[in-house]
């Protein structure tokens, strides 16, 4: 830098005065030190208004654009970034970090100025400095001689974002919002004049306020963020007098005396943005963590999310002990006691220690992968509770007669590189860690990536979800899912328990049966169903409990009901019907076949009402020479012999319809391959004409698994 040039520096809160001492060095002011007494400060001063005001949005949360609103200059933010100055008022806006890579931030910038001050000649002039022994103490390197006045606020508004959420929408509503609230009026009570539509925008945002005006009470919202922001100019007095310095310009002492303290040098902006960036880097990691823990998924398995716990605090701790050693090179590179390639050594043995960043970013991928993996895996398990330690695993088991619990095996297993964080830090890392390509070869310590682990894993699954699903209506068997630490069986194993006591760590439930293939096989799912009378058209005659059905002209005598269907000649099953059902339906006349959700709607003759006219229903239309498939009022035409007995069969877990005629050999007519969301119920529906044409209700039967003893 130029010899004897002034500079100008942002105050960031700081008690600044004209005629304090500060030391450039270590980007601080001297107390109780001065060239002047404090009478002759107070004369011949200079002073002339400098009104301003304005106002922008800021919607990156960058340290550089952070920086730039607060109008920090490169050596100032490197101060700041290394812990050298606390700051106070509005420029604690650069302390305030998002802990959640889900939350949306736009931030309402406000700066006002008022006067400007400065020293005279009287004051600076050579012989005019009352205490010029100040300059052998060698503490200070400038002499505040101008202030600006005035006073900043910066308004944050959150707003947390879901995944269905888009960034980009909610990034430009809060903009579009927060650009308003200069203009927008309040009304009696305190109440906003918006549009409807607006206010139930806002209501989604939450607010943080820094700045440098005495509050009454901090905005926690929008209306309270516009309502600050309009009381704002009063509050920096009718004449000013309650604005702080927001700008100073600082005499370096050697224009006054030679003889003292300097500024040699400033660190040269390439190293500033190095550091800045592996403390950004570090925020970054932070928010990832947070994030990582607040899952389901992490609070229902606590081995992953106390692996990254520890990892969040290791890494906390390195980023303090990085920002320390800077904080002590600084101000001796400034001074001209080191050369500025000690900074470059701090950047370089970070970037060669384990918490470089790209391990670092490595492993959270990896942890926020396993998190997705398990995810994947409970979703598939629907019939199954998760147990999130092993003392609520040990009251499940004595609970019950029966226990089959499916285990995450490696979720605790040693991860070598947590390790060599964790001995970096005590300084106990070996000479050879650092070469030594298996310690910090992230990948290869996962248990999802271990040679056919993921692949078992997904067999194993498969037979637990459909044992668990096939056997959900028994009271004495309990399905569990639990992380536990076992070596013997990679990423995963089956636990079987009887009475409390284990059974087997390594249990094989039985495969799934095939579909079946003759009516006999076909019958073993069959089980006696009944028609709802609650659900039958007036014009339905249910008769052989409630086993058959016939339409008949003249109306039925039924109560009132909701669930009765009022424009079709439709009725439902009083049975829900999961697992793999099997039932047949002998008919004469045309008849429409169907299955149907229990919340199809029952009044009308919409389209919401009629079988295979909506999403909630699907149908097979039984002619006297041919079949028709509906679903959703699409038509698909059916091949196949014209039967008097249908049947049809439901896997509702493999999410699998077929309907069959059935004559001495069983044929398939139509399949529906599809993913069921609900219970379905068994439906039958015939044009409400004259005639008796009859619906007989066969058998159905709930596949069923037990455990043997």
């Amino acid at each position: 830098m130029k010899e004897n040039q002034t500079m100008e520096m942002a105050a960031l809160g700081r008690p600044f005065g004209l005629g304090m001492l500060y030391d450039c060095r270590q980007d601080s002011l001297i107390p109780g030190m001065t060239l002047w007494n404090p009478e002759d400060l107070g004369k011949d001063l200079r002073e002339r208004p400098k009104p301003n005001s304005e106002f922008e949005i800021v919607a990156s949360e960058s340290i550089e654009d952070k920086s730039s609103a607060l109008k920090v200059e490169a050596s100032l933010k490197a101060s700041f970034l290394c812990g050298l100055i606390e700051v106070e008022g509005s420029a604690k806006y650069l302390n305030d970090q998002r802990t959640s890579k889900n939350q949306v931030r736009v931030t309402l910038k406000y700066e006002a100025t008022t006067r400007f001050q400065e020293l005279s000649m009287n004051h600076l002039g050579r012989g005019n400095v009352k205490h010029p022994y100040v300059f052998d103490q060698g503490l200070a390197t400038h002499v505040v001689t101008g202030i600006l006045y005035g006073a900043q606020a910066f308004f944050v508004f959150d707003r947390e974002m879901s995944e269905k959420d888009d960034r980009q929408d909610i990034e430009g509503n809060l903009k579009v919002m927060i650009k308003k609230i200069p203009c927008l009026s309040i009304e009696g009570e305190g109440s906003l004049k918006m549009e409807d539509k607006d206010k139930t925008s806002v209501e989604k945002f939450s607010c943080k306020f820094h700045g440098d005006f005495s509050l009454e009470k901090n905005p926690v919202s929008y209306p309270d963020a516009v309502q600050v922001y309009q009381s704002l100019p009063k509050l920096l007095g009718s004449n000013g007098e309650k604005a702080v310095p927001v700008k100073v310009w600082l005499l370096p002492l050697t224009s006054l005396d030679s003889s003292a303290a300097q500024l040699v040098r400033q660190i040269s902006v390439r190293l500033i943005q190095e550091a800045q960036s592996v403390l950004e880097d570090f925020s970054e990691l932070e928010m990832r963590c947070n994030d990582a823990m607040r899952t389901t998924t992490a609070q229902q398995f606590p081995q992953i999310g106390k692996k990254i716990k520890s990892f969040k605090e290791m890494c906390s701790v390195f980023k303090l002990e990085f920002q320390r050693s800077l904080s002590k090179k600084l101000p001796t590179i400034r001074g001209g006691g080191e050369e500025e390639g000690a900074l470059a050594e701090i950047l370089l043995k970070r970037h060669s220690s384990p918490f470089n960043s790209k391990n670092l970013n490595e492993w959270m991928d990896c942890k926020e992968r396993e998190i997705s993996i398990l995810k994947s895996f409970t979703n598939l398990m629907k019939n199954t509770k998760i147990v999130p330690s092993q003392n609520g695993l040990h009251e499940e088991i004595l609970s019950a007669e029966h226990v089959m619990c499916f285990v995450f095996t490696s979720l605790g297993r040693a991860e070598p590189y947590l390790s060599a964080l964790s001995n970096y830090l005590k300084g106990t890392t070996k000479p050879d860690d650092s070469q030594d390509p298996l310690i910090y070869d992230v990948e290869k310590e996962q248990w999802y990536l271990l040679n056919k682990v993921p692949d078992t894993m997904r067999n194993k699954a498969k037979l637990f979800r459909d044992f668990a699903e096939l056997n959900k209506e028994k009271k004495n068997i309990k399905f569990l899912t639990v992380g536990l630490t076992n070596e013997t069986h990679k990423g995963s194993s089956i636990y079987l328990y009887k009475d409390g006591c284990s059974l087997s760590e390594n249990f094989e439930p039985p495969s799934r049966p095939e579909t079946p293939k003759t009516r006999e096989e076909f019958l073993r799912y069959s089980q006696e169903i009944t028609l709802d009378p609650n659900t039958a058209n007036t014009h339905l005659f249910l008769s052989e409990g409630n086993r058959k059905v016939t339409v008949m002209r003249e109306e039925q005598f039924y109560s009132s009901h909701p669930d009765r269907f009022t424009g079709y000649c439709q009725v439902l099953s009083r049975e829900s019907l999961t697992g793999r059902c099997y039932w047949e339906v002998e008919r004469r006349g045309d008849v429409d076949v169907a299955v149907a959700y229990k919340n199809i709607r029952r009044a009308g003759r919409s389209r919401e009402c009629g079988f295979g006219c909506n999403e909630k229903s699907c149908t097979l239309q039984c002619c006297e020479n041919s079949y028709n498939f509906y679903y959703n009022s699409i038509k698909t035409p059916v091949s196949g012999p014209v039967s008097s007995r249908v049947g049809v069969y439901l896997d509702h877990s493999a999410g699998v319809l077929s309907f069959y005629s059935v004559s001495d050999t069983m044929t398939l007519l139509h399949r529906v391959q599809t993913t069921f969301t609900q219970p379905l119920c068994r439906s039958d529906y015939q044009e409400c004409v004259s005639g008796q044409d009859e619906l007989f209700g066969f058998h159905l039967q709930l596949f069923q698994t037990q455990l043997k003893d």
